[in-house]
């Protein structure tokens, strides 16, 4: 018998032997990972045990219906006193917080953002401000504040005005006396618009074009989807989620979010190149932000990378426009399903602007029954749901409960605000709660989050607020779509299922 046939006649053993082998090995791999799995869980378990929980399944975790994750959230509030550990699935739970001493005791440490939930939003806003941790977190917040500085804020009350006066003048266009809008999205350009101009030296107009809009519709898909990965087991694996269809689907919405920020930064660069507009530029006290970033030195003299650079226009573009547009709309269903409230508000927006031709930063802190009325509506939809930290060493609470090293802490706003124990009788719509002597905790109302890393643009969000409030209330009466009631749905910012649908009477 010749070599090769003997080489063929022990081909079939080694192929058989091979893969035993392989099965051995997958057999090892998946009882150690079984084990692993298993004694997380065995851990969870442990440092839960002082927080009771509604039951759960020990492999599928809490089961919520879809879009019911508010309601069952507030059914847990009510249930179990400031916290309540929430199973994703066997080896995967959050405590969730909604009491103001705890929130004032996790906000004035400086634990760092879930690295296993918020790393799902790397591949679209990269590294900013959101995601950043410690001392490199710090470098950027410090190097940024400066943009959110009053005198740099005044001027963009104007430019906001502006913005909000566009979206106006289309819906005299849409208006018929029997149909309703669907305000969300109109909103969204306008915020666009107005963090474009004020915040990127954006000189186009962002509600007519076509790019734009391409733009929001990327953010509500990244927002979705990026909700549903956090949910998935199967989908906490990149490579497998790359495969998936929600996977292509996000690679995609990523590409059309970083063209739209490529462009305004290639824009703003080509602007620069201009020796009149370095002029400007070095008659100015302080810069806007994409300016700070393009001119920017960090400690060791070198300037931002061209990727920390992106993350941060990133990062803002959208948190400067979808949180804004998220508060703006559900403030308007508010008052449309308050007419006593948004009376009065328009008759103080009326006593102090008259017909609106010109709104100014003073006229921000002269309105404060509307402001009222704004923090009402910022509590009951409260625009960021929920932040998630990484507890990197143990901590106490108020009560003598604790939690060790390497527990998530999920930082329910909107449990907070909806918690009967912190306001009584939560679901009413009461602006008197924020009347200027009125007293709360501290930590009671938190609509921009708090301790160190609070939101930076705080002050922009709420100017920008008031003025859209306020010129929209001299132009328009709202009124609600009774066919069409929004029902709010958490994702990074509370959105509607269904849209949030007004109907708009036009004031003579």
């Amino acid at each position: 018998m010749s070599v090769s046939a003997l080489s063929l006649t022990r081909l079939p053993g080694s192929i058989s032997e091979f893969l035993q082998l392989a099965s051995l090995l997958g057999l090892l791999l998946f009882l150690y990972k079984a084990a692993q799995l298993y004694l997380r869980r065995q851990w969870l378990l442990k440092a839960f045990q002082q927080f009771p929980s509604a039951p759960s399944h020990w492999l599928f975790g809490h089961k919520i219906q879809k879009d019911q994750e508010l309601q069952q959230i507030l059914s847990w509030v009510e249930n179990f006193p400031s916290a309540f550990p929430r199973w994703f699935w066997g080896s995967k739970a959050h405590i969730v917080i909604y009491d103001p001493d705890y929130m004032k005791v996790i906000l004035g440490r400086s634990d760092p953002k879930a690295s296993g939930t918020y790393r799902f939003l790397a591949p679209w806003i990269g590294y900013g401000l959101l995601l950043l941790n410690e001392q490199t977190w710090f470098q950027h917040r410090r190097m940024l504040t400066p943009a959110f500085h009053y005198d740099i804020l005044k001027p963009y009350v104007g430019i906001v005005a502006d913005s909000v006066r566009v979206m106006l003048d289309k819906w005299e266009k849409l208006i018929d006396k029997d149909s309703s809008v669907e305000v969300f999205q109109h909103i969204s350009m306008m915020t666009l618009d107005s963090i474009m101009k004020c915040a990127f030296s954006y000189q186009g107009n962002v509600q007519v074009d076509r790019h734009s809009q391409s733009y929001i519709k990327a953010i509500g898909d990244l927002n979705n989807l990026f909700f549903d990965r956090v949910r998935n087991v199967f989908h906490q694996i990149d490579t497998i989620y790359g495969l998936s269809s929600n996977g292509r689907l996000f690679h995609r919405a990523c590409q059309l979010a970083h063209e739209h920020t490529d462009q305004v930064i290639k824009e703003r660069k080509a602007q620069l190149q201009n020796e009149r507009e370095l002029e400007k530029i070095r008659r100015k006290r302080r810069l806007d932000f994409l300016d700070i970033l393009l001119f920017a030195k960090m400690e060791n003299g070198s300037s931002l990378s061209d990727e920390d650079l992106r993350a941060e226009v990133d990062t803002f573009m959208f948190e400067g426009h979808d949180t804004t547009a998220s508060a703006i709309s559900w403030i308007f269903y508010a008052l449309a399903t308050h007419p006593e409230h948004q009376k009065k508000c328009r008759e103080e927006v009326q006593s102090l602007l008259g017909d609106g031709a010109s709104i100014t930063w003073d006229h921000m802190d002269q309105m404060p029954y509307t402001t009222m009325c704004i923090k009402e509506a910022l509590r009951i939809y409260t625009p960021v749901p929920v932040v998630v930290r990484e507890l990197k060493t143990p901590v106490t609470f108020p009560d003598g409960r604790s939690l060790p090293k390497g527990i998530m802490v999920t930082l329910s706003f909107y449990g907070l605000h909806h918690n009967s124990k912190v306001w009584p009788n939560p679901e009413v719509y009461d602006p008197s709660r924020f009347a200027p002597d009125s007293s709360r905790h501290s930590h009671s109302f938190l609509p921009f989050s708090g301790g160190a890393r609070n939101c930076i643009g705080k002050q922009f969000a709420m100017n920008e607020l008031k003025v859209a409030v306020a010129l929209t209330l001299l132009r328009f009466e709202l009124l609600p779509d009774p066919t069409r009631i929004p029902f709010p749905i958490p994702r990074l910012v509370l959105k509607s299922k269904n849209g949030i649908h007004l109907r708009l009477r036009k004031l003579h």
